[in-house]
């Protein structure tokens, strides 16, 4: 199966396909593994970049409001990572000590950027911001009026750990769809390491708990290829598509492989009048990143091989 071909399978009716990667710096989190053994120390990287390539986000310590690891039940394992972060900025080590999807979480303090006329009006309509493009339109702003801007980015990351190569799944295994208080949040409905390959993951994008209609929502897929038929390998390759949420603030991904899968959205706003000195506008930014199916979900085999 070609890339094209795969990436097809991909989209559902409605799904807005734009060529090559997105135009803007995505912030994310970076399990080392997203399979792990209960006990394992996984490094896990603050990124900034594009396409599932990123570069250390800069001075992550003084940047960083909250950052937290919740174990399965929200109640085990639950941590504040910032401690971890004071002693490696670059790839702070975790350890999760309970079998089952942890949630790795964090919010960033507010950043402020001035982008002239021209060129915030572009990040607009690359960002998919219409209702701010519009305003700015009827108020004659687009060419005269720089952007100015103040933002925060929210990502998380859902790691599976287990304790054994057949060990069962728990029922308490919920933390992974449950909301954390995020700004901005994305929230999957069901388990992404439980599915089976090309099944579809619901998510909601959540502002302040409440379902966010009309919000792109951008994907990048990159997992292993596929080989042909002929049992050749295929370069790899990370697969870009978008959607938007519907009325209920959804929507539904397939997901082929085994991932990464990285989804991102982002929410603009007229500031707040306490920012209305350095800001006209606010914007979060949210990322969520897992693992897929298409590996066996008793255990990942490279850590317990016979």
């Amino acid at each position: 199966m070609t890339g094209g071909s795969r990436l097809s399978n991909l989209i559902f009716p409605g799904l807005l396909l734009i060529s090559g990667a997105a135009l803007a710096n995505e912030f994310w989190l970076q399990p080392a593994s997203f399979r792990v053994a209960v006990g394992a120390p996984v490094p896990v990287r603050l990124l900034l970049g594009e396409n599932l390539a990123g570069q250390p986000w800069p001075r992550p310590v003084r940047r960083t409001q909250r950052f937290v690891h919740l174990g399965p039940t929200d109640k085990a394992d639950s941590t504040d990572l910032r401690p971890a972060l004071l002693l490696d900025s670059v790839a702070p080590a975790l350890t999760f000590r309970t079998p089952g999807t942890h949630v790795v979480a964090l919010t960033s303090a507010l950043t402020f950027s001035t982008l002239p006329a021209d060129k915030f009006t572009a990040y607009l309509r690359a960002e998919g911001f219409d209702k701010a493009l519009l305003y700015r339109q009827q108020q004659g702003q687009t060419t005269s009026k720089a952007g100015r801007e103040a933002y925060r980015r929210c990502a998380k990351a859902l790691v599976l750990a287990v304790a054994s190569a057949r060990a069962p799944r728990s029922p308490a295994d919920t933390a992974y769809r449950h909301f954390l208080g995020l700004p901005l949040e994305l929230v999957p409905e069901q388990n992404p390491y439980y599915l089976r390959p090309g099944a579809s993951l619901t998510l909601r994008v959540l502002r302040h708990g409440q379902p966010v209609p009309g919000v792109l929502v951008r994907v990048w897929d990159a997992s292993p290829p596929t080989p042909d038929k002929r049992g050749a390998g295929i370069a790899a390759e990370t697969h870009y598509f978008s959607t938007r949420t519907n009325n209920n603030g959804r929507v539904l991904l397939r997901l082929p492989g085994s991932g990464p899968y990285l989804v991102a959205a982002k929410y603009l706003e007229p500031a707040p009048t306490t920012l209305a000195g350095q800001a006209d506008w606010l914007s979060t930014w949210a990322t969520l990143i897992f693992g897929g199916p298409g590996a066996p979900t008793d255990g990942p085999t490279t850590l317990f091989r016979k």
